[in-house]
């Protein structure tokens, strides 16, 4: 169980690294005024999600791995589901940066550097709530 709980954190570390990053590369996306700037940026977005991607998906296999050692108990824990709620959301603020990658990408972007200061935000909040939620067990 601890080499699960230890390869979970490690991708857990890995994936938000790469979510609390990639909104950055948004925010100066949108300040980019000429077009060579916003071509690299494309490059990079595009290489950071792919290579965060697999480890969101590494984050909930040990988790889902964590969770069937002891299925019973996790099933009834409230602070879970509340927890498994955050990770939800985060999964779709994943997906939804992918969207983003390829929105930029086509040069099809509407929002300004405004809006992703803002947006770049929300794992943090996810972070926070998961951490105390998994650390706490409050219910």
């Amino acid at each position: 169980m601890l080499w699960l709980k230890a390869f979970h954190i490690i991708a857990i570390v890995c994936w938000f690294a790469g979510i609390f990053y990639l909104p950055r590369l948004f925010v100066y996306h949108a300040m980019a005024e000429d077009q060579a700037t916003r071509d690299y940026l494309k490059v990079m977005e595009r290489k950071l999600y792919r290579f965060v991607s697999p480890f969101a998906v590494l984050t909930i296999a040990f988790g889902a791995l964590l969770i069937a050692q002891n299925i019973e108990y996790y099933l009834s824990a409230d602070w879970l589901h509340l927890k498994l709620l955050f990770v939800a959301a985060l999964i779709a603020y994943h997906l939804y940066c992918g969207h983003l990658v390829k929105t930029f990408a086509d040069d099809h972007n509407t929002r300004n550097h405004v809006f992703y200061r803002w947006f770049n935000e929300a794992p943090v909040v996810a972070l926070f709530a998961i951490v105390l939620l998994a650390v706490l067990k409050p219910f």
